[in-house]
Protein backbone atom coordinates (compact mmCIF):
# COMPACT_ATOMS: atom_id res chain seq x y z
CA UNK A 1 0.00 0.00 0.00
CA UNK A 2 1.15 3.57 -0.62
CA UNK A 3 0.07 7.11 0.16
CA UNK A 4 -2.38 8.08 -2.57
CA UNK A 5 -1.42 11.32 -4.38
CA UNK A 6 -5.11 11.99 -5.12
CA UNK A 7 -5.41 13.41 -1.63
CA UNK A 8 -2.50 15.86 -1.64
CA UNK A 9 -1.03 16.42 -5.13
CA UNK A 10 -1.62 19.74 -6.91
CA UNK A 11 -5.03 19.62 -8.62
CA UNK A 12 -3.87 20.92 -11.99
CA UNK A 13 -1.13 18.29 -12.10
CA UNK A 14 -3.59 15.53 -11.12
CA UNK A 15 -6.12 16.55 -13.75
CA UNK A 16 -3.41 16.69 -16.39
CA UNK A 17 -2.03 13.28 -15.46
CA UNK A 18 -5.47 11.64 -15.36
CA UNK A 19 -7.38 13.55 -18.04
CA UNK A 20 -4.80 13.36 -20.86
CA UNK A 21 -4.59 9.52 -20.85
CA UNK A 22 -8.39 9.36 -20.45
CA UNK A 23 -8.91 11.69 -23.40
CA UNK A 24 -6.50 9.68 -25.54
CA UNK A 25 -8.27 6.47 -24.47
CA UNK A 26 -11.67 7.85 -25.43
CA UNK A 27 -10.37 9.25 -28.71
CA UNK A 28 -8.83 5.91 -29.52
CA UNK A 29 -12.12 4.19 -28.68
CA UNK A 30 -13.92 6.55 -31.06
CA UNK A 31 -11.29 5.91 -33.71
CA UNK A 32 -12.45 2.31 -34.04
CA UNK A 33 -15.61 3.60 -35.71
CA UNK A 34 -14.05 6.67 -37.31
CA UNK A 35 -11.26 4.68 -38.98
CA UNK A 36 -13.75 2.08 -40.22
CA UNK A 37 -15.92 4.92 -41.53
CA UNK A 38 -13.04 6.54 -43.41
CA UNK A 39 -11.72 3.38 -45.06
CA UNK A 40 -15.18 2.02 -45.81
CA UNK A 41 -16.14 5.37 -47.33
CA UNK A 42 -13.08 5.28 -49.58
CA UNK A 43 -13.28 1.55 -50.41
CA UNK A 44 -17.02 0.78 -50.44
CA UNK A 45 -18.84 4.10 -50.72
CA UNK A 46 -21.55 5.91 -48.80
CA UNK A 47 -23.77 2.80 -48.67
CA UNK A 48 -21.05 1.16 -46.60
CA UNK A 49 -20.94 4.21 -44.34
CA UNK A 50 -24.70 4.07 -43.98
CA UNK A 51 -24.38 0.40 -42.98
CA UNK A 52 -21.92 1.18 -40.17
CA UNK A 53 -24.29 3.91 -39.04
CA UNK A 54 -27.10 1.36 -38.81
CA UNK A 55 -24.80 -0.98 -36.85
CA UNK A 56 -23.60 1.77 -34.50
CA UNK A 57 -26.40 1.35 -31.90
CA UNK A 58 -25.13 -2.17 -31.18
CA UNK A 59 -21.72 -0.73 -30.30
CA UNK A 60 -23.41 1.92 -28.19
CA UNK A 61 -25.23 -0.74 -26.18
CA UNK A 62 -22.00 -2.62 -25.49
CA UNK A 63 -20.32 0.60 -24.34
CA UNK A 64 -23.35 1.27 -22.10
CA UNK A 65 -22.86 -2.13 -20.45
CA UNK A 66 -19.17 -1.40 -20.00
CA UNK A 67 -19.88 1.98 -18.40
CA UNK A 68 -22.53 0.51 -16.10
CA UNK A 69 -19.95 -1.83 -14.59
CA UNK A 70 -16.79 0.18 -15.28
CA UNK A 71 -17.80 3.64 -14.06
CA UNK A 72 -19.77 2.16 -11.16
CA UNK A 73 -16.87 -0.04 -10.05
CA UNK A 74 -14.27 2.71 -10.51
CA UNK A 75 -16.32 5.28 -8.58
CA UNK A 76 -16.93 2.91 -5.67
CA UNK A 77 -13.28 1.86 -5.74
CA UNK A 78 -12.18 5.51 -5.42
CA UNK A 79 -14.65 6.23 -2.63
CA UNK A 80 -13.51 3.17 -0.62
CA UNK A 81 -9.82 3.92 -1.16
CA UNK A 82 -10.41 7.51 -0.06
CA UNK A 83 -12.16 6.24 3.06
CA UNK A 84 -9.30 3.70 3.62
CA UNK A 85 -11.61 0.68 3.24
CA UNK A 86 -9.31 -1.29 0.95
CA UNK A 87 -10.92 -4.71 1.51
CA UNK A 88 -14.22 -3.39 0.18
CA UNK A 89 -12.39 -1.84 -2.78
CA UNK A 90 -10.92 -5.27 -3.64
CA UNK A 91 -14.41 -6.83 -3.58
CA UNK A 92 -15.62 -4.13 -5.97
CA UNK A 93 -12.89 -5.04 -8.48
CA UNK A 94 -13.60 -8.78 -8.28
CA UNK A 95 -17.36 -8.41 -8.57
CA UNK A 96 -16.98 -5.96 -11.47
CA UNK A 97 -14.82 -8.46 -13.33
CA UNK A 98 -17.31 -11.32 -12.96
CA UNK A 99 -20.26 -9.05 -13.78
CA UNK A 100 -18.73 -7.93 -17.06
CA UNK A 101 -18.18 -11.55 -18.15
CA UNK A 102 -21.81 -12.48 -17.46
CA UNK A 103 -23.27 -9.41 -19.18
CA UNK A 104 -20.98 -9.82 -22.22
CA UNK A 105 -22.09 -13.42 -22.78
CA UNK A 106 -25.79 -12.51 -22.50
CA UNK A 107 -25.38 -9.62 -24.92
CA UNK A 108 -23.69 -11.70 -27.64
CA UNK A 109 -26.36 -14.40 -27.43
CA UNK A 110 -29.21 -11.89 -27.71
CA UNK A 111 -27.70 -9.92 -30.61
CA UNK A 112 -26.85 -12.96 -32.73
CA UNK A 113 -30.32 -14.39 -32.12
CA UNK A 114 -32.20 -11.23 -33.16
CA UNK A 115 -29.69 -9.59 -35.52
CA UNK A 116 -31.92 -9.26 -38.61
CA UNK A 117 -34.92 -7.58 -36.90
CA UNK A 118 -32.55 -5.39 -34.89
CA UNK A 119 -30.84 -4.00 -38.01
CA UNK A 120 -34.17 -3.18 -39.66
CA UNK A 121 -35.32 -1.57 -36.40
CA UNK A 122 -32.14 0.53 -36.42
CA UNK A 123 -33.04 1.97 -39.83
CA UNK A 124 -31.59 -0.42 -42.44
CA UNK A 125 -33.07 -0.24 -45.92
CA UNK A 126 -33.02 -3.13 -48.40
CA UNK A 127 -29.95 -1.62 -50.10
CA UNK A 128 -28.05 -1.13 -46.85
CA UNK A 129 -29.02 -4.35 -45.02
CA UNK A 130 -26.49 -6.75 -46.68
CA UNK A 131 -23.58 -4.48 -45.72
CA UNK A 132 -24.88 -3.94 -42.18
CA UNK A 133 -25.50 -7.67 -41.63
CA UNK A 134 -22.02 -8.68 -42.82
CA UNK A 135 -20.40 -6.04 -40.62
CA UNK A 136 -22.31 -6.71 -37.38
CA UNK A 137 -22.25 -10.49 -37.64
CA UNK A 138 -18.48 -10.25 -37.17
CA UNK A 139 -18.16 -7.28 -34.79
CA UNK A 140 -20.60 -8.84 -32.32
CA UNK A 141 -17.95 -11.46 -31.46
CA UNK A 142 -15.66 -8.64 -30.41
CA UNK A 143 -18.15 -7.25 -27.88
CA UNK A 144 -16.85 -9.24 -24.86
CA UNK A 145 -13.36 -7.90 -25.54
CA UNK A 146 -14.65 -4.35 -26.02
CA UNK A 147 -16.53 -4.50 -22.71
CA UNK A 148 -13.56 -6.05 -20.90
CA UNK A 149 -11.22 -3.31 -22.08
CA UNK A 150 -13.59 -0.49 -21.12
CA UNK A 151 -14.44 -1.93 -17.67
CA UNK A 152 -10.83 -2.66 -16.79
CA UNK A 153 -9.64 0.70 -18.13
CA UNK A 154 -11.91 2.56 -15.72
CA UNK A 155 -10.70 0.50 -12.75
CA UNK A 156 -7.05 0.82 -13.83
CA UNK A 157 -7.48 4.59 -13.99
CA UNK A 158 -9.07 4.65 -10.54
CA UNK A 159 -6.11 2.67 -9.19
CA UNK A 160 -3.84 5.52 -10.27
CA UNK A 161 -2.47 4.15 -13.56
CA UNK A 162 -4.06 6.30 -16.27
CA UNK A 163 -1.16 5.75 -18.69
CA UNK A 164 -1.57 1.98 -18.57
CA UNK A 165 -5.30 2.43 -19.17
CA UNK A 166 -4.51 4.61 -22.18
CA UNK A 167 -1.99 2.09 -23.53
CA UNK A 168 -4.65 -0.64 -23.52
CA UNK A 169 -6.89 1.44 -25.78
CA UNK A 170 -4.09 2.67 -28.02
CA UNK A 171 -2.82 -0.85 -28.72
CA UNK A 172 -6.12 -2.00 -30.19
CA UNK A 173 -6.66 1.16 -32.21
CA UNK A 174 -3.20 0.97 -33.77
CA UNK A 175 -3.80 -2.65 -34.79
CA UNK A 176 -7.22 -1.73 -36.19
CA UNK A 177 -5.80 1.19 -38.18
CA UNK A 178 -3.04 -0.96 -39.67
CA UNK A 179 -5.33 -3.86 -40.59
CA UNK A 180 -8.23 -1.80 -42.02
CA UNK A 181 -6.55 -0.76 -45.31
CA UNK A 182 -4.91 -4.18 -45.66
CA UNK A 183 -8.18 -6.09 -45.32
CA UNK A 184 -10.30 -3.61 -47.31
CA UNK A 185 -7.98 -2.68 -50.19
CA UNK A 186 -5.34 -5.43 -50.41
CA UNK A 187 -7.58 -8.44 -49.66
CA UNK A 188 -10.72 -6.73 -51.05
CA UNK A 189 -12.82 -7.82 -48.04
CA UNK A 190 -15.02 -4.69 -47.94
CA UNK A 191 -17.01 -4.09 -44.75
CA UNK A 192 -16.12 -7.58 -43.51
CA UNK A 193 -12.45 -6.61 -43.57
CA UNK A 194 -13.16 -3.53 -41.45
CA UNK A 195 -15.10 -5.71 -39.01
CA UNK A 196 -12.29 -8.25 -38.61
CA UNK A 197 -9.74 -5.47 -38.12
CA UNK A 198 -11.89 -4.06 -35.32
CA UNK A 199 -12.30 -7.41 -33.55
CA UNK A 200 -8.58 -8.25 -33.68
CA UNK A 201 -7.74 -4.85 -32.19
CA UNK A 202 -10.30 -5.34 -29.43
CA UNK A 203 -8.84 -8.74 -28.50
CA UNK A 204 -5.34 -7.25 -28.16
CA UNK A 205 -6.61 -4.42 -25.94
CA UNK A 206 -8.56 -6.79 -23.68
CA UNK A 207 -5.58 -9.10 -23.13
CA UNK A 208 -3.40 -6.17 -22.09
CA UNK A 209 -6.11 -4.83 -19.75
CA UNK A 210 -6.56 -8.23 -18.06
CA UNK A 211 -2.83 -8.34 -17.31
CA UNK A 212 -3.34 -5.47 -14.84
CA UNK A 213 -5.26 -7.75 -12.45
CA UNK A 214 -1.83 -8.71 -11.06
CA UNK A 215 -0.59 -5.12 -10.91
CA UNK A 216 -3.12 -3.26 -8.71
CA UNK A 217 -1.35 -0.81 -6.36
CA UNK A 218 -4.06 0.01 -3.81
CA UNK A 219 -5.47 -3.48 -3.21
CA UNK A 220 -4.24 -7.05 -3.02
CA UNK A 221 -6.69 -9.14 -5.02
CA UNK A 222 -7.46 -12.64 -3.75
CA UNK A 223 -9.36 -15.45 -5.47
CA UNK A 224 -12.21 -14.98 -2.99
CA UNK A 225 -12.79 -11.44 -4.35
CA UNK A 226 -13.75 -12.81 -7.77
CA UNK A 227 -17.31 -13.88 -7.13
CA UNK A 228 -20.67 -12.53 -8.19
CA UNK A 229 -22.70 -10.78 -5.51
CA UNK A 230 -26.07 -9.44 -6.57
CA UNK A 231 -25.95 -6.89 -3.77
CA UNK A 232 -22.53 -5.65 -4.91
CA UNK A 233 -23.74 -5.56 -8.51
CA UNK A 234 -26.75 -3.42 -7.57
CA UNK A 235 -24.53 -1.01 -5.62
CA UNK A 236 -22.17 -0.71 -8.56
CA UNK A 237 -25.01 -0.34 -11.06
CA UNK A 238 -26.63 2.38 -8.96
CA UNK A 239 -23.56 4.57 -9.48
CA UNK A 240 -22.79 3.52 -13.06
CA UNK A 241 -26.39 3.83 -14.23
CA UNK A 242 -26.13 7.51 -15.19
CA UNK A 243 -23.27 6.87 -17.64
CA UNK A 244 -25.05 3.76 -18.90
CA UNK A 245 -28.32 5.62 -19.40
CA UNK A 246 -26.47 8.36 -21.27
CA UNK A 247 -25.20 5.76 -23.76
CA UNK A 248 -28.60 4.07 -24.04
CA UNK A 249 -30.21 7.43 -24.69
CA UNK A 250 -27.61 8.06 -27.41
CA UNK A 251 -28.64 4.74 -28.93
CA UNK A 252 -32.32 5.68 -28.83
CA UNK A 253 -31.51 8.99 -30.48
CA UNK A 254 -29.51 7.17 -33.17
CA UNK A 255 -32.38 4.75 -33.86
CA UNK A 256 -34.96 7.52 -34.05
CA UNK A 257 -32.70 9.63 -36.25
CA UNK A 258 -31.94 6.71 -38.58
CA UNK A 259 -35.60 5.84 -39.08
CA UNK A 260 -36.74 9.45 -39.27
CA UNK A 261 -34.01 10.36 -41.77
CA UNK A 262 -35.08 7.57 -44.13
CA UNK A 263 -38.80 8.30 -43.64
CA UNK A 264 -38.74 12.07 -44.08
CA UNK A 265 -35.84 11.88 -46.53
CA UNK A 266 -38.00 10.04 -49.06
CA UNK A 267 -40.23 13.11 -49.30
CA UNK A 268 -37.27 15.41 -49.96
CA UNK A 269 -34.86 15.92 -52.85
CA UNK A 270 -32.22 13.98 -50.90
CA UNK A 271 -33.95 10.58 -50.85
CA UNK A 272 -33.49 7.95 -48.12
CA UNK A 273 -29.80 7.08 -48.27
CA UNK A 274 -28.19 10.56 -48.32
CA UNK A 275 -29.70 11.80 -45.02
CA UNK A 276 -28.91 8.48 -43.34
CA UNK A 277 -25.28 8.47 -44.48
CA UNK A 278 -24.78 12.17 -43.67
CA UNK A 279 -26.31 11.72 -40.22
CA UNK A 280 -23.90 8.90 -39.44
CA UNK A 281 -20.88 10.96 -40.48
CA UNK A 282 -21.94 13.99 -38.43
CA UNK A 283 -22.75 11.91 -35.36
CA UNK A 284 -19.39 10.15 -35.46
CA UNK A 285 -17.55 13.42 -36.07
CA UNK A 286 -19.27 14.84 -33.01
CA UNK A 287 -18.24 11.66 -31.19
CA UNK A 288 -14.64 12.88 -31.39
CA UNK A 289 -15.53 16.03 -29.46
CA UNK A 290 -17.63 14.01 -27.02
CA UNK A 291 -14.74 11.60 -26.54
CA UNK A 292 -12.54 14.47 -25.35
CA UNK A 293 -15.25 15.74 -23.00
CA UNK A 294 -15.94 12.26 -21.61
CA UNK A 295 -12.18 11.78 -21.23
CA UNK A 296 -11.99 14.94 -19.12
CA UNK A 297 -14.94 13.70 -17.06
CA UNK A 298 -13.38 10.26 -16.54
CA UNK A 299 -10.06 11.84 -15.62
CA UNK A 300 -11.83 14.01 -13.07
CA UNK A 301 -13.91 11.25 -11.46
CA UNK A 302 -11.23 9.33 -9.49
CA UNK A 303 -9.93 12.61 -8.06
CA UNK A 304 -13.43 13.77 -7.11
CA UNK A 305 -14.40 10.38 -5.67
CA UNK A 306 -11.27 9.99 -3.55
CA UNK A 307 -11.43 13.51 -2.10
CA UNK A 308 -15.17 13.31 -1.46
CA UNK A 309 -14.61 10.04 0.40
CA UNK A 310 -11.74 11.68 2.31
CA UNK A 311 -14.00 14.70 3.08
CA UNK A 312 -11.67 17.17 1.36
CA UNK A 313 -14.50 19.21 -0.13
CA UNK A 314 -12.40 22.18 -1.22
CA UNK A 315 -10.44 19.84 -3.50
CA UNK A 316 -13.70 18.38 -4.85
CA UNK A 317 -14.86 21.85 -5.91
CA UNK A 318 -11.45 22.80 -7.24
CA UNK A 319 -11.01 19.80 -9.51
CA UNK A 320 -14.51 20.16 -10.97
CA UNK A 321 -13.95 23.82 -11.82
CA UNK A 322 -10.64 22.99 -13.52
CA UNK A 323 -12.34 20.26 -15.56
CA UNK A 324 -15.18 22.61 -16.49
CA UNK A 325 -12.80 25.31 -17.77
CA UNK A 326 -10.86 22.77 -19.84
CA UNK A 327 -14.11 21.39 -21.25
CA UNK A 328 -15.30 24.83 -22.34
CA UNK A 329 -12.05 25.54 -24.19
CA UNK A 330 -12.24 22.22 -26.07
CA UNK A 331 -15.96 22.63 -26.83
CA UNK A 332 -15.51 26.10 -28.30
CA UNK A 333 -12.74 24.82 -30.59
CA UNK A 334 -14.95 21.96 -31.73
CA UNK A 335 -17.90 24.29 -32.31
CA UNK A 336 -15.72 26.57 -34.44
CA UNK A 337 -14.70 23.66 -36.69
CA UNK A 338 -18.30 22.50 -37.09
CA UNK A 339 -19.52 25.99 -37.99
CA UNK A 340 -16.69 27.34 -40.13
CA UNK A 341 -15.03 24.25 -41.67
CA UNK A 342 -17.79 21.61 -42.13
CA UNK A 343 -16.89 20.80 -45.74
CA UNK A 344 -13.28 20.11 -44.86
CA UNK A 345 -14.31 17.83 -41.96
CA UNK A 346 -16.85 15.90 -44.04
CA UNK A 347 -14.48 15.37 -46.97
CA UNK A 348 -12.28 13.18 -44.76
CA UNK A 349 -14.96 10.50 -44.84
CA UNK A 350 -15.05 9.97 -48.58
CA UNK A 351 -16.69 11.48 -51.60
CA UNK A 352 -20.29 12.17 -52.46
CA UNK A 353 -22.39 14.11 -54.93
CA UNK A 354 -23.46 17.75 -54.60
CA UNK A 355 -26.73 16.90 -52.84
CA UNK A 356 -24.90 14.79 -50.26
CA UNK A 357 -22.49 17.56 -49.27
CA UNK A 358 -25.24 20.18 -49.37
CA UNK A 359 -27.32 18.29 -46.83
CA UNK A 360 -24.37 17.10 -44.70
CA UNK A 361 -22.96 20.63 -44.26
CA UNK A 362 -26.32 22.09 -43.27
CA UNK A 363 -26.96 19.17 -40.92
CA UNK A 364 -23.59 19.57 -39.19
CA UNK A 365 -23.90 23.32 -38.69
CA UNK A 366 -27.43 23.24 -37.30
CA UNK A 367 -27.45 19.95 -35.38
CA UNK A 368 -24.22 20.88 -33.55
CA UNK A 369 -24.98 24.57 -33.08
CA UNK A 370 -24.92 24.26 -29.26
CA UNK A 371 -21.80 22.07 -29.15
CA UNK A 372 -19.94 24.74 -27.16
CA UNK A 373 -22.08 24.12 -24.04
CA UNK A 374 -22.92 20.41 -24.38
CA UNK A 375 -20.03 19.31 -22.17
CA UNK A 376 -21.46 20.98 -19.06
CA UNK A 377 -24.22 18.38 -18.88
CA UNK A 378 -21.79 15.47 -19.33
CA UNK A 379 -19.31 16.74 -16.76
CA UNK A 380 -22.11 17.36 -14.27
CA UNK A 381 -23.48 13.85 -14.73
CA UNK A 382 -20.00 12.36 -14.15
CA UNK A 383 -19.51 14.58 -11.10
CA UNK A 384 -22.67 13.34 -9.39
CA UNK A 385 -21.74 9.72 -10.12
CA UNK A 386 -18.28 10.27 -8.62
CA UNK A 387 -19.66 11.60 -5.33
CA UNK A 388 -22.10 8.70 -4.98
CA UNK A 389 -25.28 10.51 -6.05
CA UNK A 390 -26.35 8.43 -9.05
CA UNK A 391 -29.96 9.65 -9.16
CA UNK A 392 -28.91 13.20 -10.04
CA UNK A 393 -26.37 11.84 -12.49
CA UNK A 394 -29.03 9.73 -14.16
CA UNK A 395 -31.47 12.65 -14.38
CA UNK A 396 -28.81 14.71 -16.14
CA UNK A 397 -28.02 11.81 -18.48
CA UNK A 398 -31.70 11.64 -19.43
CA UNK A 399 -32.29 15.36 -19.91
CA UNK A 400 -30.71 16.09 -23.27
CA UNK A 401 -31.35 12.83 -25.08
CA UNK A 402 -34.55 11.31 -23.69
CA UNK A 403 -36.54 14.04 -21.94
CA UNK A 404 -35.91 16.81 -24.48
CA UNK A 405 -34.45 15.67 -27.80
CA UNK A 406 -36.57 12.58 -28.52
CA UNK A 407 -39.94 14.34 -28.02
CA UNK A 408 -38.77 17.30 -30.10
CA UNK A 409 -37.40 14.98 -32.81
CA UNK A 410 -40.82 13.33 -33.04
CA UNK A 411 -42.85 16.57 -32.97
CA UNK A 412 -40.83 19.07 -35.04
CA UNK A 413 -40.71 16.98 -38.26
CA UNK A 414 -44.52 16.80 -38.33
CA UNK A 415 -44.53 20.53 -39.06
CA UNK A 416 -41.06 21.06 -40.57
CA UNK A 417 -40.24 17.76 -42.28
CA UNK A 418 -36.56 16.82 -42.48
CA UNK A 419 -35.53 20.24 -41.10
CA UNK A 420 -37.40 19.48 -37.87
CA UNK A 421 -34.94 16.71 -37.04
CA UNK A 422 -32.05 19.12 -37.45
CA UNK A 423 -33.48 21.93 -35.31
CA UNK A 424 -34.56 19.62 -32.47
CA UNK A 425 -30.95 19.11 -31.33
CA UNK A 426 -29.84 22.68 -30.50
CA UNK A 427 -33.10 23.37 -28.66
CA UNK A 428 -32.67 20.21 -26.54
CA UNK A 429 -29.00 21.07 -25.89
CA UNK A 430 -29.83 24.51 -24.53
CA UNK A 431 -32.58 23.31 -22.18
CA UNK A 432 -30.33 20.49 -20.86
CA UNK A 433 -27.60 23.07 -20.16
CA UNK A 434 -29.99 25.14 -18.02
CA UNK A 435 -31.05 22.07 -15.99
CA UNK A 436 -27.40 21.11 -15.40
CA UNK A 437 -26.52 24.57 -14.10
CA UNK A 438 -29.47 24.52 -11.68
CA UNK A 439 -28.53 21.11 -10.21
CA UNK A 440 -24.88 22.13 -9.91
CA UNK A 441 -25.73 25.33 -8.02
CA UNK A 442 -27.75 23.31 -5.51
CA UNK A 443 -24.93 20.80 -5.01
CA UNK A 444 -22.40 23.60 -4.59
CA UNK A 445 -24.40 24.89 -1.62
CA UNK A 446 -24.36 21.37 -0.12
CA UNK A 447 -20.58 21.15 -0.47
CA UNK A 448 -20.09 24.49 1.27
CA UNK A 449 -22.41 23.37 4.08
CA UNK A 450 -20.54 20.06 4.50
CA UNK A 451 -17.26 21.95 4.66
CA UNK A 452 -18.70 24.38 7.21
CA UNK A 453 -20.01 21.52 9.40
CA UNK A 454 -16.65 19.75 9.18
CA UNK A 455 -14.77 22.90 10.24
CA UNK A 456 -17.18 23.40 13.14
CA UNK A 457 -16.64 19.80 14.29
CA UNK A 458 -12.83 20.22 14.14
CA UNK A 459 -13.03 23.47 16.12
CA UNK A 460 -15.21 21.77 18.73
CA UNK A 461 -12.77 18.87 19.09
CA UNK A 462 -9.86 21.29 19.44
CA UNK A 463 -11.74 23.25 22.09
CA UNK A 464 -12.49 20.09 24.07
CA UNK A 465 -8.84 19.05 23.91
CA UNK A 466 -7.75 22.45 25.26
CA UNK A 467 -10.28 22.18 28.13
CA UNK A 468 -9.04 18.68 28.93
CA UNK A 469 -5.42 19.87 29.06
CA UNK A 470 -6.32 22.84 31.29
CA UNK A 471 -8.15 20.59 33.71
Amino acid sequence: MYKNPLGFEKLSKLLRSFAIPSIISMLVSSLYNIVDQIFIGQGVGYLGNAATNVAFPLTTISVAIALLVGIGSASRFSLYIGAKENDKAACVVGNGFVSMLILSALYVILVLTFLTPLLYAFGATDQIFPYAYSYTQITTWGVPFLITTNVMSNMIRADGSPKYSMACMVLGAVINTILDPIFIFVFDMGVEGAAWATVIGQIASALMALRYLKLFKNVNLARSDFRFSFHEFLSTSAIGISSCVNQISLMLVQIILNNSMTYYGQFSIYGQEIPLAACGIVMKTNAILLAIIIGISQGMQPIVGFNYGAKQYDRVRGIFMLALKLNLVVSVIGWSLFQFCPGMVLSIFGSGDKLYFEFAIRFMRTYLFMAAINGVQMLSSGFFSAIGKPLKGMVLSLTRQVLFFIPLALIFPIFMGLDGLIYAAPVADFVAFIVSVCLLRHEWKNLYQLEKNQKAAIDLISLCQVDTQNN
